[in-house]
């Protein structure tokens, strides 16, 4: 218990003494805020605070994330010109922009597929970056800032050379008989075999998407009359693969018409026919660009 203790003291003397077993404290200083207990609340404001930025650079870090496995698949066939400078422009803006956001860390790959009579063995560019990229978690800034500096360096090379490859294979010229007929179709076992590896596969189409195969689907003779048709078409077709673990890429379908080009051009229904297409082989993200 506290006990007062005024015995002895003298008129003036402060009276406000108390005692914890032996050791006295003032009541001036009881009735003050106390020091200790603010200093303790700032010391864990200031914990709480490092935690969080530390669980800011732990979910911006992506080292420890899934690789990235690009399949482009370039039409090489007689309907499509790349020389064409809307088409040239439009397809090299669309692969820096892909190797940019696609190519990252040790691990990513890099593949491209020439679309023709042959798709199934058009491979023609097969890469895999190797630029390390470390955890930086719990690292100081002065660490932090080195090796930033020595990745962008590392990844911005691999990318020069990524893109310097890949325009090469868009602009080459296709003057053999695999020209004359379009197997997109035979893309779907070249992306279910890279799904395999449990990479993020991610899967873009630079073609006008009109299949035209002498003894399978030829949208060049007879597209889907509408939507309907279209969408049955795709079922069909669809059911030949369902054997076939896609494990949901995404799919871009990058097409090389301008915004003017009329329904006989660009025609919707065949775009329709592939969105169909991969929805009904489980692949959630299909978009037209």
């Amino acid at each position: 218990m506290y006990k007062v203790c005024t015995e002895g003291l003298t008129e003036n003397a402060d009276k406000s003494i108390f005692y914890l077993g032996s050791q006295p404290i003032n009541s001036n200083l009881m009735k003050k805020p106390n020091v200790f207990y603010f200093l303790i609340s700032l010391s864990l404001i200031a914990l709480l605070a490092s935690c969080g930025e530390k669980k800011a650079q732990k979910t911006e870090n992506k080292a420890d994330s899934p690789a990235i496995h690009t399949l482009i698949f370039i039409d090489k066939t007689a309907s499509v010109d790349v020389s064409k400078p809307f088409v040239a422009q439009k397809y090299q803006q669309a692969l820096n922009s892909i190797i940019e956001e696609n190519v990252r860390k040790s691990g990513d790959k890099f593949e491209i597929y020439y679309i023709h009579e042959n798709t199934a063995k058009g491979r023609c560019l097969s890469l895999t970056c190797r630029t390390e990229m470390e955890d930086t978690e719990g690292m100081n800034a002065t660490d932090l800032e080195a090796i930033k500096t020595s990745y962008d360096l590392s990844i911005r090379k691999e990318r020069t050379f990524v893109i310097k490859q890949a325009l090469a294979r868009l602009n080459a010229q296709n003057d053999n008989a695999s020209n004359r007929e379009t197997n997109i179709l035979a893309s779907i076992p070249v992306i279910a075999k890279a799904s395999e590896s449990g990479a993020v596969v991610k899967v873009y189409y630079l073609s006008d998407m009109v299949e035209s195969v002498k003894n399978g689907r030829d949208f060049q003779i007879k597209p889907p009359k509408d939507d309907s048709e279209a969408e049955a078409w795709a079922k069909a077709d669809a059911e030949k693969y369902k054997d076939l673990a896609l494990n949901g890429p995404d799919v871009s379908m990058i097409l090389p018409f301008e915004p003017t080009s009329s329904i006989k051009e660009n025609n919707p229904t065949i775009t329709f026919y592939w969105s169909k297409l991969f929805e009904n082989l489980g692949v959630m993200s299909v978009q037209e660009l």
